[in-house]
């Protein structure tokens, strides 16, 4: 009952917010949605398709294949791609949109290291051009295949050498073995970590309205901003919601009624086998591509501009700021950390389609955009704030303030509501993957459900919850949109800095919080890449 009580009062707490943006049903915008369907519908669901299907595509390649390498296998360098691997994590979507934009164009550095030995002119060449849904699509795989990763290679590290070895046994190669055990076993984790890459791809703003790309997110920042109607924005942002629902309901769909359980006999952490001849080399350039057009060189370009900062940079202020991010990424991933492990073993607990429905419910605000969740956000914190006031005045004859909508409190909150499904889709397939008989051994020697999920379940989901923990942590790191709403006077983080600067079209200084934000997410993503592994191998 405990678990079942705390479930529904977290969900309702995460959901209040979706629940103000889905009363903007209630009223009228059909002029609105005439004049989008005239003018940006069309293009904006092919770019949408674009998006979802690059993204899932590139992603699913990618990280799945890396993450696969590195863990099967041993090769030149493969220990340090493990970790290298996560690099592009850190960089935020519109920050390689910048890096990108300014090395792409025709006076940037690589159009002009191509001109200069062949003499060619405007017109002479074919160059590839970002600014476009596939472009972009490209830019979006290079930084989001790592959830993807992640989350394979926690499925992978736990998988039974048994397993692998009776494939081998019964003749089938590698890349079969790859097909046919491994994949399947790591599917439910493969497609929670595509979930998130998708889901962050369609609440993108920075990078699509930079590169002139028409997307949901746009025509709902345009809708408020730009016509004053926010009813309308968040009708769209509905139309987006429905679209983050589609894909849940696909990738259910898809699993079925299948479940991946490894005995507890069988695990037996894998060994890495050496790859000789061709395949060595291939297999460490196939790793370290997405490293160097998602991390080095865009970083190297950053450098580059931040140099041209000079005296402008102040060192105390980004100081400041990275203090404030660092907290507030901290604070909100060990809450969204511990409240997806109880919702997703709530969920366990309390075997009924419609309250794991709502556990899914919980997290679709991933998709929506950080702004809307901000209004949705302020509007009930404003209510009981003035109800506080209210009654500090009757009682005390003291005013109360802003006990919640202006502090920090509330920049958490949003925070855990806009990332929450970072915990629940990280957990839950690892908590899916444990069989239910050791559940039910445990039940029969009289243990509590507290006492199973802190001795047998936890230990298990070390891998999981630290992968959850990594992608929280960084995602915190680069949140913009709810950040400038919310944050309290004069309490600036990294992400509000980059904005701030490349607002005023200072690009150099805006280079310089990027790198930032790569620093400070630099250490805890390697050191968590690392645990992971560690963990992983000694097992529970």
């Amino acid at each position: 009952m405990i678990w079942r009580l705390g479930a529904i009062a977290i969900a309702a707490l995460v959901a209040l917010p979706l629940l103000g943006v889905a009363s903007s049903l209630l009223t009228w915008q059909g002029d609105m949605w005439r004049h989008l369907a005239e003018t940006q519908l069309a293009s904006i669901a092919f770019n949408t398709v674009v998006l979802l299907v690059g993204v899932g595509v590139g992603t699913v390649v990618i990280g799945t294949g890396t993450a696969w390498l590195v863990t099967m296998h041993r090769f030149a360098f493969s220990r340090t791609l493990e970790w290298a691997l996560l690099l592009p994590m850190v960089m935020p979507t519109y920050i390689i949109g910048y890096a990108y934009a300014d090395l792409t164009a025709y006076a940037g550095p690589l159009q002009g290291t191509l001109r200069a030995p062949t003499g060619w002119k405007r017109g002479d060449y074919w160059f590839p051009e970002p600014a476009s849904a596939g472009g972009v699509a490209v830019l979006f795989t290079l930084v989001l295949y790592p959830y993807v990763y992640l989350a394979a290679r926690a499925a992978f590290l736990a998988q039974s050498q048994s397993l692998l070895e009776a494939s081998r046994i019964l003749g089938q190669g590698p890349w079969r073995t790859f097909l046919g055990v491994g994949l399947p076993l790591a599917r439910p984790a493969v497609a929670a970590g595509t979930t998130l890459a998708l889901l962050e791809a369609l609440a993108d703003f920075g990078t699509v309205q930079y590169y002139g790309v028409q997307t949901f997110t746009t025509a709902i920042y345009r809708t408020w901003y730009g016509m004053g109607n926010r009813d309308g924005a968040a009708q769209i942002a509905v139309a987006l919601l429905a679209i983050a629902i589609v894909l849940f309901l696909i990738e259910r769909r898809s699993r079925g009624r299948a479940r991946f359980h490894i005995s507890s006999s069988l695990r037996e952490s894998p060994h890495p086998t050496d790859l000789t001849g061709w395949r060595a080399p291939l297999a460490a350039l196939f790793c370290t591509l997405p490293i160097l057009l998602g991390f080095a060189l865009p970083v190297a370009h950053l450098v580059q501009l931040s140099l041209r900062a000079g005296a402008s940079f102040a060192p105390n202020l980004f100081l400041r700021d990275a203090l404030h991010s660092l907290v507030l990424a901290t604070i909100a991933a060990a809450a969204i950390v511990t409240l997806g492990i109880f919702l997703a073993y709530a969920g366990r607990l309390v075997r009924r389609r419609a309250f794991n429905r709502m556990i899914e419910l919980a997290s679709l605000g991933y998709a929506i955009p950080g702004a809307i969740i901000a209004v949705g956000i302020l509007l009930p914190l404003a209510i009981a704030d003035r109800a506080l006031d209210q009654a500090g005045m009757r009682l005390f004859g003291l005013s109360t303030g802003l006990l919640l909508s202006g502090t920090a409190f509330a920049l958490v909150l949003a925070y855990i509501v806009r990332f929450l499904a970072v915990g629940i889709a990280n957990v839950g397939p690892g908590l899916a993957a444990i069989d239910p008989a050791m559940d039910a051994s445990a039940q029969i020697l009289g243990a509590r459900p507290s006492q199973i999920l802190r001795r047998i379940h936890l230990p298990m989901l070390r891998g999981p919850t630290l992968t959850a923990a990594i992608v929280a942590f960084v995602e915190v790191l680069k949140e913009l949109p709810a950040t400038l709403l919310i944050r309290p006077y004069n309490f600036d983080t990294l992400a509000v800095g980059v904005y701030r600067f490349a607002s005023d079209e200072r690009l150099a200084e805006a280079a310089v919080g990027a790198l930032a934000i790569v620093a400070a997410s630099l250490v805890p993503v390697i050191l968590l890449s690392r645990a992971i592994s560690t963990s992983s191998r000694r097992g529970p």
